[in-house]
């Protein structure tokens, strides 16, 4: 699907997406949870679907109440099907893995597209130790896997990504984990791991001991910590998505977002310190953020423990004068594209040389945006970081393959078009 973004101003106020990364590991804590949980502004990306789908598989009554409320049932894991697909979600994929092989019955873990090419080898080492038979594509997707799980010391690396620790330390809280302790070492996005303890917090799981980040410890428990009940939990709003509306705000025009909460444990809140530093016009406050255009300096930025962020940087250094530098470049490989190269690539077509060094990401600036035709690589976030970056352009910025949106923020063409953009797609003909 072709979508062309011509350059425009934006005026208005939008609600943020919800968050999928509260979504979906609310949905995994609502099956790890017997009793019926209610959960608020729900998400409907495909990557909040195939969450969804997933725990439904394995044993979970998922019921629609309405567009903001559904409501799930679950007696624990139970699965109704051998085969788990969890899309195109990385999150998914490495949470929902540990609490399927909670199982002793076995199951065939996939995914689709990218995800099918991204490395799982964590697996194939941990879940041995803790007595769970596994059979992997020599490291990649499809995996088989026969638990049930049997929680133990042991020691993770956690450099690539902090998903695979959330899947294990909610399996080990299902599991009714006592007396032992996950070690971490090199540990990276440690604020999504904040965001994993508060969602187990809410629902009254078992939350070990967070020892700076490098030691995570289950009390000796003389019981099962099994609490039947009701619940309700309301899905935060999406810094990740929500990054994109400022960083257009900031560039294009006078907006306000709504619906986020600014002590938020989301690893992307930090997009406001990039702002600040690049010098946005904007004004904070509890239940709305605010953005002006101002005159955009070149920043500096370590992104390491929020990746995600890079593509709406980008979009923001893009339009700053002189150079940004964003560190953490080293995260990028394995997301939905080599996001490094994908950025560097796709932005040479509007005319924004980007540099990459080592661990650095370095950006020139203020030289103007051309117009011209872009590929989303399949890959959700550049497609909006080009979307971004278009609002001022010298001309029309077509984007290729621009339905890879719908993997995390579905409604965001809409979103903009609502704020005054003027987007050119085939839902809007």
């Amino acid at each position: 699907m072709l979508v062309i973004i011509h350059p425009g101003t934006l005026t208005g106020s939008l609600r943020a997406p919800a968050s999928k990364s509260s979504m979906q590991r609310a949905c995994a804590a609502a099956l790890l949870s017997p009793g019926t949980t209610v959960i608020l502004n729900p998400g409907h990306s495909n990557d909040d679907k195939a969450a969804l789908d997933t725990i439904t598989r394995l044993g979970a009554e998922v019921k629609p109440i309405s567009e903001h409320e559904i409501q799930i049932h679950s007696k624990g894991i139970a699965p109704l099907s051998d085969t788990i697909n969890c899309g195109e979600s990385g999150l998914g994929i490495r949470m929902f893995t540990p609490l399927a092989a909670l199982s002793s019955v076995k199951l065939k873990i996939d995914g689709t597209g990218s995800l099918r090419t991204r490395p799982m080898n964590f697996f194939d080492k941990i879940l041995p130790k803790l007595g769970v038979a596994i059979n992997s594509n020599e490291g990649k997707l499809p995996l088989e896997i026969q638990g049930p799980v049997r929680p133990a010391d042991i020691t993770v690396d956690g450099s690539l990504s902090s998903q695979f620790l959330t899947g294990l330390l909610m399996s080990y809280s299902a599991a009714g984990a006592s007396g032992v302790t996950i070690t971490v070492e090199n540990l990276k996005s440690k604020p999504y791991i904040d965001l994993t303890l508060a969602v187990m917090r809410s629902f009254d799981m078992i939350v070990p001991e967070n020892r700076d980040f490098e030691q995570f410890v289950f009390p000796e428990r003389k019981e099962p910590h099994v609490q039947p009940g009701n619940r309700t939990y309301q899905v935060e709003g999406d810094w990740s998505g929500a990054a994109f509306l400022l960083v257009a705000g900031a560039i294009a025009g006078n907006i306000e977002v709504t619906g986020l909460d600014v002590f938020s444990t989301q690893a992307d809140k930090a997009i406001l310190l990039a702002l600040s530093d690049a010098g946005a016009g904007m004004s904070v406050e509890e239940k709305k953020i605010s953005l002006r255009p101002a005159k955009l300096r070149g920043f500096q930025f370590d992104a390491t423990d929020c990746p995600d962020l890079f593509p709406p940087l980008c979009a923001l250094a893009a339009h700053c004068d002189g150079m940004s530098v964003i560190q953490g470049v080293s995260r990028l490989a394995h997301k939905e594209s080599n996001r490094g190269l994908t950025l560097q690539e796709e932005f040479a077509k509007l005319g924004i040389e980007i540099v990459l060094q080592d661990d650095l990401m370095i950006i020139k600036g203020g030289t103007g945006i051309k117009g011209a035709t872009v590929h989303s690589r399949h890959d959700h976030r550049i497609a909006m970081a080009c979307a971004v970056a278009a609002l001022k352009a010298e001309g029309p910025v077509t984007i290729e393959e621009a339905e890879a949106i719908n993997k995390s923020y579905p409604d965001f063409y809409e979103h903009i078009r609502k704020l005054g953009a003027r987007v050119e797609h085939p839902e809007f003909a």
